[in-house]
């Protein structure tokens, strides 16, 4: 979260009461991430996050939000986008599509452990059973095609050995994809960012300190894609170690076992995990040079460091994550 596009007071106090989401008693502009302009906004109603969306347009924007309606409604604890007297989810603010969504309660778990794992795994599972009968259909806008157009712009800004590797990768991620394996995998909406910094908790006050998922968070990476691809993304988040980008097997099993407790995996899923951890490792190491080397001017911006997918790439081709492993 960023914040490119300035918003005043008076400005949000009047778009509020305009969805009526009360009164407007504070407002402050968001750090980290690098996509989107946020507010965290509170009003004497609730507590929200005012987002204007800087790269989605207006026409992109109903899938994101509709899908999280759609989540919340079946269940999962997910923001629910406000909708004005038309029933509409995106709106205009400064000549930028905009949407408000209630802020969840807890707070991120940057070092998770097993327990936490297990929890998102779960909800993971959970929420790709939800989204099925969603009836709206929006590709992943950072899948294989992006992946082939943006290797190309990237490659001038790094040095011979990781420009070598890139386009290695890409070429491997392009025969995957012909395999009919890789045709037959389950897909549906997926959340496609599902990092430590978008998932909320909560803890007891008791002496356990057993944490509780309150919420996913941050959906504008969502589209239809594989499954697996999805549950590769997050174990490259939730289940390495962030020093080496190395497989922590202990918190890789929780996730997993909790996982597959909701809907165990198919076949050519089992077969193909490891291409897709790599795949999910690819896309954010580019993702992160794209952003470091071209990036756009904004208040409050914190750019991701790209080293760090290019070490969990490399880690999971010396050491691919496999079933077995993960069931030994």
């Amino acid at each position: 979260m960023a914040v490119y596009t300035e918003v005043s007071f008076d400005e949000a106090k009047e778009f509020l009461h305009y969805l009526q989401l009360g009164t407007l008693e504070s407002m402050a502009g968001c750090s980290g991430g690098i996509e989107n302009t946020n507010y965290f906004v509170t009003t004497d109603q609730a507590a929200y996050v005012l987002t204007l969306f800087e790269r989605l347009s207006f026409e992109q924007l109903p899938f994101y939000l509709r899908l999280m309606k759609h989540l919340a409604h079946h269940g999962v604890p997910v923001p629910d986008p406000a909708t004005n007297r038309d029933g509409d989810v995106v709106h205009m603010l400064n000549g930028k599509p905009t949407a408000v969504v209630n802020r969840l309660r807890g707070k991120s778990e940057l070092a998770p452990t097993a327990p936490h794992c297990a929890l998102v795994g779960n909800m993971l599972a959970r929420m790709h059973l939800a989204g099925r009968d969603f009836g709206m259909q929006q590709p992943n806008l950072r899948a294989l095609d992006w992946w082939n157009e943006t290797v190309p712009v990237v490659l001038p800004f790094v040095p011979a050995d990781q420009a070598a590797l890139l386009q290695s990768e890409l070429a491997y991620q392009n025969h995957v994809a012909t395999l009919s394996a890789c045709g037959a995998l389950p897909r549906g909406p997926i959340h496609g960012d599902l990092f430590r910094d978008n998932v909320m908790f909560e803890t007891t006050a008791d002496a356990l300190a057993t944490p509780s998922l309150s919420g996913f968070f941050d959906f504008y990476f969502a589209g239809v894609d594989t499954w697996l691809f999805d549950i590769a993304v997050s174990l490259n988040d939730w289940c390495i170690d962030l020093t080496t980008g190395s497989t922590d097997l202990e918190r890789t099993r929780a996730f997993m076992v909790a996982y597959e407790a909701v809907r165990p995996l198919e076949a050519q899923e089992r077969t193909l995990l490891p291409a897709m951890a790599r795949a999910g490792a690819l896309r954010f190491w580019l993702s992160r040079l794209w952003d470091l080397h071209l990036p756009r001017e904004a208040n409050l911006l914190q750019a991701h460091d790209p080293d760090h997918f290019l070490r969990v790439l490399r880690q999971r081709i010396l050491h691919p994550l496999t079933i077995s492993q993960i069931t030994a």
